[in-house]
């Protein structure tokens, strides 16, 4: 039996995202919308060098301004703060290639002696506005010593490089190694053929539409702080910042409001933030801070940049014998919280959907005199996507084989399934070569030869890119969901997940609807305050749907087992004999039901219920990944290339994806526009870029550092090929993060399809039209003078 509300708001409907009412009408709440009585206005004195020595700092002129009531350094706060933690750090013994424990470099809220990148706040200013605190920090007189820096990821470990910390003369904060050295080397002597990249995936902004904005307030009866902040894990920032402020988790209250996307990058601890928790309480007034853009670019951690060197070996019929990887992992001037991560927890993307049986991989972590690497969408899964699959169509085209046959000959079948492979992922499930052979057909794959054809007479290069995504995703940590009922058959449900964009309002309540037959104006959905959600860990690397979801159904299975009871001593019948289906419980068997409204009215008589069964219809609900899953599956993008420009246009994207459950079509293809999106932004055109002298960032606001427009991009042809995990209840493999990873890999290899009859096999990121053209002027051949 199936209820009118499930067959309109349950899994896999194509509901409307409820919360966009609110964000397309302007009546959102963000961290900047909140005003508080009484509260001054911060602003922060950044470094204006890479690296530096602080001789003084003179405030005399900045306290003059008229309503500035303070100037705090690192010299006021004292010891009031300590250092920031690196989790990643924490949760596993990282340690130096020559075996010595890893350095984490010891950064404090606000810098002491010596700066370490541009951006690096050395004081804060507050005052009654903002435009006095700009003011005034226009007149504070930093006295600096420049030192040599180093700002290139390649440029780190070079003889005679500057070191960033003197504590770490070679500049390597850690280094990991995984795989089977000797197979892969063993391997590799004995291989008929070898094909080797050395490929760069470049330092990019998070960019998130809306900048990022604080509130801070202490309240001086309770000793006790309350932050509003956007972030995609509130409870992980709580512990973050009472580590560094010394307080019981008691003492501090952390809210994210409504958050203009995150993409990894807002899941970060910042110094801003115990600054101001600092400096509410030592002035007794709450202190508002919000970034600008330009500001944004220096004091938001950033995204990507790598350096990768990579082999993979062949037998002369194509076989993968074994993949050979060094990475150059940028983390900045310091490790941030989540920083690690990227370099070395998604390596597993390398071995890819196939059967290569040997794998080695190192690492190095390196340190510059940048603003630290966070986790960017993806997370290090789009990096390791993009160096197989490049080394794949290179692969193909040095051996003369074709590109898909090469990827067909050595694709793990379904019926091989769970499959270790031979690094660290272990297959539950997929049909890898379905996603392929699907995204080959509906990219119209065949027809490609005649629309180079016609792109040649009209002057222009077309080329066609193939990539076999996968990544792992939802494993790791727990996460949490309370049901709750009142008496009048409404429910609220509590979520430990934390949404900034991906339509939680609307999926959760999809579960919520599914379970108890609910219409969604008869649930409410509450996130992102610890005070109210009791524990989570958040939203990243695509696990709400299947962790955060699957805690819902945990706790809807305890809802209906409870009301079952309630039901069955009304009925005067044992609970097994009591059925349960789309918000009806019945005696089985018998035509005697009880609407799930009337039992929760049950559950609020004392009188009429079970002896021994507290009053009141509530659950809380929590799941542990047993293993991670593993999104996977095929993108196909064709470009042309303008030879005399070097511009280039992404004419088609096809994707065909395997994300488990799809639980709202809607917002699955939402999910995979913006990684695509993201993908191709970083291919064509996205790149920070550092003067190579000075250490200045050349790109800090959106005149110079180029973002994709609307023009930039295609129709997608979306489609899915589902194949569910038995991981969690749910079947939930997750989307988040597949649009990312797909996108890289599909998208160079086009363009370097369409450059490879100019003589170009290599070309690194961003295609920016002037990078292409000066491939193309490379290839050309050399007239003799």
């Amino acid at each position: 039996m199936t209820s009118e509300a499930t067959m309109k708001f349950g899994l896999g409907q194509p509901v409307a995202r409820v919360e966009d009412r609110r964000f397309l009408t302007g009546t959102g709440c963000y961290t900047d919308d909140i005003d508080t009585p009484g509260q001054l206005r911060a602003f922060f004195v950044r470094s204006p060098h890479p690296h530096a020595r602080i001789r003084q700092i003179d405030a005399s002129k900045a306290r003059a301004v008229a309503g500035v009531l303070a100037i705090v350094t690192a010299a006021d706060i004292g010891d009031d703060l300590g250092l920031f933690p690196c989790l990643i750090a924490q949760l596993m013994p990282l340690k130096r290639p020559d075996g010595s424990p890893a350095f984490i470099p010891p950064r404090l809220a606000l810098t002491r002696d010596r700066v370490r990148t541009v951006g690096d706040p050395v004081a804060v200013v507050l005052a009654e506005s903002v435009a006095a605190a700009r003011e005034a920090a226009e007149l504070l007189n930093v006295d600096y010593e420049p030192l040599a820096a180093v700002t290139a990821t390649s440029g780190a470990t070079k003889p005679g490089a500057p070191a960033v910390w003197d504590e770490c003369p070679d500049n390597i904060s850690f280094g990991v190694a995984l795989g089977d050295k000797a197979a892969v080397d063993a391997a590799f002597d004995k291989a008929d053929h070898v094909t080797t990249l050395n490929l760069e995936v470049t330092r990019v902004l998070g960019n998130p539409m809306e900048t990022r904005s604080v509130v801070a307030l202490y309240d001086s009866n309770e000793d006790r702080f309350t932050l509003y902040t956007g972030n995609q894990g509130p409870h992980d920032l709580r512990a973050a910042l009472a580590t560094v402020m010394g307080l019981p988790l008691t003492k501090l209250r952390v809210v994210s409001p409504d958050l203009g996307g995150g993409f990894g990058i807002r899941s970060s601890l910042n110094p801003e933030l115990p600054v101001l928790l600092w400096a509410a309480k030592k002035f007794r007034r709450p202190v508002k801070w919000t970034a600008d853009r330009s500001e944004l670019a220096l004091c938001d951690d950033h995204g990507r940049d790598n350096l990768w060197h990579a082999s993979l070996a062949l037998a002369k019929n194509g076989q993968f014998l074994a993949l050979r990887v060094e990475q150059t992992a940028a983390m900045g001037a310091y490790l941030s919280l989540f920083g690690p991560a990227p370099a070395f927890l998604n390596l597993g993307t390398l071995a890819g959907v196939y059967r290569t049986p040997a794998i080695h991989v190192t690492v190095r972590a390196v340190l510059t005199n940048t603003p630290p690497i966070a986790p960017y969408r993806g997370a290090g899964r789009p990096e390791a996507c993009y160096v197989l699959e490049r080394l794949i169509d290179n692969a193909a085209a040095e051996m003369a084989i074709d590109r898909v046959d090469l990827r067909r000959r050595n694709m793990i079948s379904p019926t091989a399934m769970p499959f270790q492979t031979g690094l660290t992922f272990k297959y539950d499930c997929g049909e890898f070569e379905k996603n392929m052979d699907d995204a080959l057909v509906r990219a119209d794959v065949a027809g490609f030869a005649a629309r180079r054809a016609a792109a040649k007479r009209r002057g222009k290069l077309r080329g066609l890119g193939i990539a076999n995504a996968i990544e792992q995703a939802a494993g790791g940590f727990e996460d949490y969901a309370t049901i709750k009922f009142d008496i009048d058959g409404t429910a609220t449900v509590i979520v430990g997940t934390s949404s900034h964009g991906q339509g939680h309002e609307t999926v959760f309540r999809q579960i919520v609807a599914e379970a108890f037959a609910l219409t969604f104006d008869k649930i409410r959905f509450v996130q992102s305050d610890t005070d109210t959600v009791p524990y989570g860990h958040g939203t990243f690397g695509s696990r709400s749907g299947a962790v955060g979801g699957s805690a819902i159904r945990r706790a809807s299975d305890k809802v209906i087992e409870k009301a079952r009871a309630i039901a069955a001593h009304a009925f005067e019948a044992a609970p097994s004999d009591v059925e349960y289906a789309a918000g009806t419980f019945r005696v089985a068997g018998t035509d005697r039901t009880l609407p799930l409204a009337d039992v929760v009215k049950l559950a609020f008589a004392v009188r009429k219920l079970p002896p021994g069964l507290e009053p009141g219809l509530q659950a809380d609900g929590s799941f542990i990944p047993p293993t991670p899953t593993y999104p996977n599956g095929c993108h196909v993008a064709e470009v042309e290339i303008d030879p005399e420009t070097g511009a280039t246009e992404t004419v088609t994207y096809t994707a065909v994806d395997d994300v488990g459950t799809v639980m709202n079509p809607l917002l699955l293809e939402g999910q995979m526009h913006g990684g695509i999106a993201q993908g191709i932004g970083q291919i064509m055109m996205e790149v920070v870029r550092w003067d190579a002298t000075s250490g200045q960032l050349l790109n800090g606001s959106f005149m110079d550092y180029a973002m994709p427009r609307a023009e930039d991009l295609p129709n997608y042809g979306i489609s899915e090929n589902a194949v569910p995990t038995k991981s969690n209840p749910l079947g939930v493999k997750g989307a988040g993060e597949a649009g990312s990873v797909g996108a890289l890999p599909a998208l160079m290899n086009a363009i370097v399809d369409a450059l490879r009859p100019l003589g170009v096999t290599e070309l690194d990121m961003p295609a920016t039209p002037e990078n292409v053209w000066l491939a193309i002027q490379r290839a050309k051949p050399r007239t003799a003078a």
